[in-house]
């Protein structure tokens, strides 16, 4: 699994969870999420990860991304370090179950919108938690686990013993991590006190015969020269 290289989103709000201001959002504002597209940056960050993806897993027998611009742009360039006779085989698909959390009417709001337009919001994330709590309008990462269980059991049903690439979002890895390995509240609400995952990062798994199900075998590895 990999997370998108870094978006022009990612870029401007710098890991808050509103824009800090006028100025910030001013050219992105009124973007949809699914068409918010990578920077500069963030092509040469899936280039430089495709070809470490080449070396280290060959070629995959399906690429899936979320239908997201900034997801699918990604893969993209991820496979342009594959030959084109290697990239033939390889079968790409868009799902909408593995895009990006719904973020609600304060997808586009400055720190100072969203405090004066819902000033309770504070108060229910602290009761509820990061996992469960769900923006005004959006979903919860609860709610987005829902449709990831339903995409991994599509993978479990027709993907058996193939080497599949999917490129998702922060919050749906997250998710996957959830179901995969099987977190209890607490560690989905806690990251189980890991590092939220880097732009173009990529996490593996593999299946165990002693486990009987899929095994992380590693986590947030960059493989992209900052």
């Amino acid at each position: 699994m990999v997370r998108h290289a870094q978006s022009a989103r990612n870029e401007i709000k710098k890991g808050n969870v509103y824009f800090s201001g006028d100025e910030d959002r001013s050219s992105i504002q009124g973007i949809p999420d699914h068409d918010i597209a990578l920077t500069e940056f963030g092509v040469e960050q899936a280039k430089q990860t495709g070809v470490v993806l080449r070396e280290k897993f060959g070629t995959f027998d399906y690429a899936y991304h979320s239908g997201y611009k900034r997801t699918s742009d990604t893969l993209k360039y991820i496979l342009e370090a594959y030959p084109e006779k290697e990239r033939s085989l390889i079968k790409e698909r868009h799902n909408p179950f593995i895009r990006e959390r719904d973020s609600g009417y304060a997808y586009d709001m400055t720190t100072e919108e969203a405090e004066s337009a819902f000033p309770w919001l504070k108060g229910h994330w602290r009761t509820f938690g990061g996992f469960m709590a769900r923006p005004p309008g959006g979903e919860s990462l609860a709610d987005v686990a829902n449709r990831v269980y339903t995409f991994l059991g599509m993978l479990f049903r027709d993907r058996t013993e193939e080497n599949v690439v999917v490129v998702t979002h922060g919050g749906t890895l997250r998710c996957f991590r959830y179901l995969l390995e099987r977190w209890d509240y607490e560690q989905a609400t806690t990251w189980n006190g890991e590092p939220h995952p880097e732009n173009c990062s990529v996490t593996t798994y593999e299946f165990s015969e002693e486990l009987g199900r899929l095994a992380l075998q590693s986590y947030n590895n960059v493989y992209w020269k900052g």
